[in-house]
């Protein structure tokens, strides 16, 4: 068991940054910074002790990145709830199903999600409140979340009457044994599953992106003041662990996309917002070298010139140069992960000196396992294993393939009501 605590990292860092820039929505305009997350979190734990939530009880969370997903998804946590982020791309059966299985009590949604879900079908919701401006689209009849919800403002006076202090940030002992996440997956290693992810798993890999550090300054990557432009679905745990809750847990601001990104939308949106750290899947960076790096590479002259040393340095430093002018200009790490990354990328992105990090993981080690690393980078690899996390190889053939088998702090408990599958994983 890890010394770090998750909700003990966001206690201090939203008093510490309380003046700095938390959360944007890229194309609504809206931000909040560190106190005012503090504020909206403290509204909304006092709504779940009305409603009579408690800890242990489940809290479902559909909807395009924005900044109420994110403040939802942390007062949840931080109450001591299991919070429970369902991919915006499942199916509405499959979003229903989710919600059953995880026998969540509450739904925080975009609007347009409920136009595909029925009251009846979702027996266990006593309330679905819009991620809009949290207001309540839907209760079950005896609830009285609509009325709380609208004086909302003259309840959040009375419990502050002195008005919200850095002191009153102040969290429940939530303890890294404890359930936090429930995160099913996309079924890539079959049917959707509900992984049971701690406080633990999530601290090990928060502190471990905390601790990762440029060989060059020898700073933080992720630290106060860091920017982050976040495009990857933050229901997912790739996007969800360094896209969110690493900036959010060491005073670094987090722009949100909310969309799937056209490359013309991301190379404008990098440009205004000048990320100091940008997580992707190699696919962006694939279309990249494909359609603006290699097509310039193959033309006579210039094909010709690479072959010659003391040139194809300086073209090599031109191509970065407008590679990072892309990406805004002050990209000091561009972490990869999600899928494998072409080789040929990512030899010439390595050779021209491109600031990139291979990563590999799944969910239910929420989710990384390795990362090519400071000094540890090998082309081809996905590097080393991280914090205290153990790998091999079990019944390795000729090749030395085999299952990959790993044991850590980040491993899940299981998954959720369902023994078979745990059993058998």
């Amino acid at each position: 068991m890890l010394q770090e605590n998750l909700i003990k990292l966001y206690e201090k860092s939203f008093r510490e940054n309380r003046e700095m820039a938390a959360l944007t929505d890229y194309f609504k305009g809206e931000s909040f910074s560190y106190y005012e997350v503090a504020k909206e979190v403290a509204k909304l734990h006092l709504m779940f002790k009305e409603m009579g939530l408690e800890r242990g009880d489940k809290v479902a969370l559909i909807g395009r990145n924005n900044t109420r997903w994110c403040i939802s998804y942390i007062a949840t946590i931080t109450y001591g709830a299991v919070i429970v982020p369902i991919l915006q791309d499942f199916n509405p059966t499959d979003v229903i199903n989710i919600i059953n299985h995880s026998e969540s009590r509450l739904l925080f949604l975009g609007d347009n999600f409920w136009d595909d879900i029925e009251g009846d079908q979702i027996p266990s919701i006593e309330a679905a409140i819009s991620l809009t401006d949290f207001h309540v689209i839907y209760e079950r009849e005896g609830n009285k979340c609509t009325e709380y919800m609208k004086n909302m403002n003259a309840n959040y006076r009375e419990a502050y009457p002195r008005g919200f202090t850095s002191d009153d940030i102040k969290y429940p002992e939530i303890g890294n044994d404890e359930v936090c996440l429930l995160n099913y997956t996309s079924g890539t290693t079959g049917s959707s599953k509900g992984v049971m992810l701690t406080v633990n798993n999530l601290t090990g890999n928060v502190t471990y992106a905390m601790d990762m550090t440029s060989v060059k300054t020898g700073e933080h990557y992720f630290r106060k003041g860091g920017r982050t432009l976040s495009f990857l679905p933050l229901a997912h745990a790739y996007g969800c662990t360094f896209d969110f809750l690493t900036p959010l847990a060491c005073g670094a601001h987090v722009t949100l996309l909310g969309r799937i990104p056209s490359p013309k939308i991301l190379v404008e949106a990098m440009k205004q917002t000048r990320p100091t750290i940008v997580c992707s899947v190699p696919l962006i960076l694939e279309k990249v070298y494909r359609k603006s790096i290699l097509p310039m590479l193959e033309k006579a002259p210039m094909s010709i010139a690479m072959r010659i040393p003391l040139i194809n340095t300086a073209i090599y430093s031109t191509i970065l140069s407008r590679l990072m002018e892309q990406f805004g200009g002050c990209v000091e790490i561009f972490i990869v992960g999600g899928a494998a990354l072409n080789q040929e990328t990512e030899d010439f992105l390595r050779k021209i000196k491109f600031p990139i990090t291979v990563g590999y993981g799944m969910t239910e080690c929420a989710p990384l396992i390795s990362a090519n690393r400071n000094k540890y980078r090998k082309p081809g690899s996905v590097g080393t294993p991280i914090l205290a996390c153990r790998v091999k190889i079990d019944n390795p053939d000729e090749n030395g393939e085999g299952e990959i088998c790993v044991k850590g702090p980040n491993v899940m408990l299981g998954y959720y009501n369902n023994p078979e599958a745990t059993a058998e994983v």
